[in-house]
């Protein structure tokens, strides 16, 4: 798949989620197969104010790449300057909020409440593809009611400002993450334009990616909430995409994850950060797993790398026992 000037080796793609796909996260799901990961969304006008935090989120390293970075903003000249500031730090795409939900967000004008004003909506399209040479996106939702049409239309006017591809997120603004994702939406925006369309929502297992390809035609899929705690997800997406079994996920792999997100956390962020954040984190990997309740209780103090990587030996050995006893054995 191309965007832009960018082939993909697979279509496969990582949503933005705020809070979750920071360097750490994102070089897991690239290690596991992902061909595009994204960052979280990124303040246009935080980034040309000078906060040194929004700053670090375009922090990359070249073993995520290639990467795209999501801007969110609601005024088109802000929005172009950051946009260069984004292009400048390394970024391979830039995407461009229309979905986010979050109130503020809307309040200020920006993601989903784009999609209610065409006009504005062209205007900064159309100045931020003037200031970028990289691959530009857009990721939109349903918009603010159920018919599509307003999806439509920002994917054509996304078409006409040269924007290489679509990300769709088949829920309204309403809607947020509940409910359904309608797939239907997903399929008409790609009959609607000749550029790349991405399909996004409800995507848990392989087989769900073959089915959304089958009955939309999208060109790539977007995978977010379901690759927490299992970015293993992409890479049995990829082979199912490609006519394979999907590889079956042992406890090597999942600690061997575990583990190189702990390590990528506190090179990021510093152990004491990383270890606060793991406190939680860590527990997200051993969702459906024996023995997982005594595991995120065990790791709730997490002070230390060296401790991280103590209790995660111990919770390992522990499965294994488990799993040489065969069923039936506690």
């Amino acid at each position: 798949m191309r965007i832009g000037s960018l082939t993909l080796e697979n279509p496969t793609v990582l949503a933005p989620l705020a809070g979750i796909t920071n360097l750490p996260f994102r070089l897991l799901a690239r290690a596991a197969g992902c061909a595009l990961v994204c960052s979280e969304m990124v303040s246009a006008n935080g980034l040309v104010h000078g906060s040194a935090k929004t700053a670090r989120l375009l922090a990359s390293v070249a073993d995520e790449k290639p990467v795209s970075m999501q801007l969110f903003g609601s005024d088109p000249g802000i929005t172009a300057e950051a946009a260069a500031r984004v292009e400048a730090a390394g970024a391979d795409v830039l995407d461009i909020n229309f979905g986010c939900a979050v109130k503020k967000i809307v309040k200020s004008g920006a993601g989903v409440a784009l999609m209610r004003e065409p006009q504005k909506a062209a205007a900064l399209l159309g100045a931020v593809r003037q200031a970028v040479r990289i691959p530009l996106t857009v990721k939109i939702r349903t918009g603010w009611e159920a018919s599509g049409a307003q999806a439509l239309r920002i994917a054509k006017i996304a078409e006409d400002c040269g924007v290489d591809a679509i990300a769709v997120h088949p829920r309204t603004a309403d809607q947020a993450f509940r409910g359904c994702a309608d797939w239907p939406v997903i399929a008409a925006v790609k009959s609607a334009v000749a550029i790349p369309v991405i399909g996004n929502g409800d995507i848990t297992c392989a087989a769900d990616a073959l089915t959304m390809r089958q009955k939309t035609a999208c060109d790539a899929v977007m995978i977010g909430r379901a690759a927490i705690g299992a970015p293993w997800l992409f890479g049995q997406v990829r082979a199912a995409l490609e006519g394979q079994a999907p590889p079956p996920v042992d406890l090597a792999l999942r600690f061997d994850a575990l583990r190189a997100y702990l390590r990528a956390s506190v090179r990021f962020f510093g152990e004491r950060h990383a270890c606060r954040m793991m406190r939680s984190r860590l527990g997200w990997f051993s969702r459906g797993l024996p023995h997982s309740s005594a595991f995120r209780e065990s790791i709730k103090e997490l002070a230390s790398e060296a401790q991280a990587l103590e209790k995660l030996a111990a919770y390992e050995a522990l499965l294994r026992r488990r799993e040489a006893e065969g069923p039936g054995k506690k």
